[in-house]
């Protein structure tokens, strides 16, 4: 029997319930709303990075590795992999914490998402401006 997972030792970007209108046609919560999350969970740690707004430009991998079911509490927790002139890619991992006949914490997602830092005009700027 496999070790459950924990939930990581640092603050989530965001928590959030999965709620019954997240759900897709077979019950379970769309995957286009966990993609959601994973990408507001890493717009916020690359919109501190850069010290200013962000745009997404690619999700570069994403993994689901366990359905999300209404009730569960979503953590999504990011951290910064690589550092460009103008880019940032984060890594975003995500946990849901299960009361199924006793609480259980599932890695339930993952997923590395590329953002790029700009202007007032929207144009690309350097990461880290001083």
């Amino acid at each position: 029997m496999s070790q459950p997972d924990q939930l990581p030792d640092e603050q989530p970007a965001i928590r959030v319930v999965a709620r019954p209108s997240d759900t897709n046609a077979g019950g379970d919560i769309f995957g286009g709303w966990i993609m959601s999350q994973i990408d507001i969970a890493g717009s916020i740690a690359a919109y501190r990075e850069a010290r200013g707004r962000v745009v997404t430009i690619a999700v570069d991998s994403m993994q689901f590795h366990k359905p999300v079911f209404v009730g569960d509490l979503v953590s999504c927790y990011s951290r910064i992999e690589k550092v460009g002139n103008t880019s940032i890619r984060v890594h975003v991992d995500v946990y849901v914490e299960r009361d199924r006949k006793g609480l259980q914490t599932i890695k339930v997602t993952e997923a590395n998402v590329t953002y790029v830092a700009i202007d007032e005009k929207r144009r690309p700027r350097p990461v880290h401006q001083d």
